[in-house]
């Protein structure tokens, strides 16, 4: 299923490919996905901000993708609202993580889903560096049909 998901990601949203975004693991209704650092870096050597919203953004999406397809749906997801906040730099390749905060929350965003033909839901995404949260990312994601 991740294989599905890169292979999406790199179809449909050609950055992701020269930006190197690679679907790591999905476990628990989370997901990490990751970017190295060569493809991102910026004039500090660090990671470009860019980037680092845009792995944020696509854990998030990427897991709502992979939450649909175990649930027997699909539709289209967008970003609707977001809000990114750098803590620190990024100096290592970028691993992103989105989870949904209960399976509760997942289950009635689901239900909405199949009730409504739409749903929104709200959830982080961080990026970690040497054991340090260096990015803390909140989006509001629509899913339609």
């Amino acid at each position: 299923m991740i294989n599905q998901l890169q292979n999406i990601l790199h179809t449909e949203i050609p950055l992701t490919k020269e930006i190197g975004i690679k679907v790591e693991k999905f476990k628990d209704l989370s997901l990490t996905v990751s970017a190295p650092l060569e493809n991102n870096i910026n004039h500090k050597r660090t990671a470009f901000g860019g980037s680092l919203y845009c792995v944020s953004v696509l854990a998030g999406w990427g897991l709502i993708h992979l939450v649909l397809k175990d649930n027997g749906l699909s539709g289209h997801i967008v970003i609707q609202e977001s809000n990114t906040k750098f803590l620190k730099p990024v100096v290592t390749d970028i691993t992103a993580r989105s989870s949904f905060d209960s399976k509760e929350k997942c289950d009635k965003f689901l239900d909405m889903y199949k009730r409504k033909g739409i749903a929104r839901i709200k959830l982080e995404s961080f990026i970690s560096c040497n054991s340090e949260i260096c990015v803390k990312f909140e989006g509001t994601y629509v899913v339609h049909t």
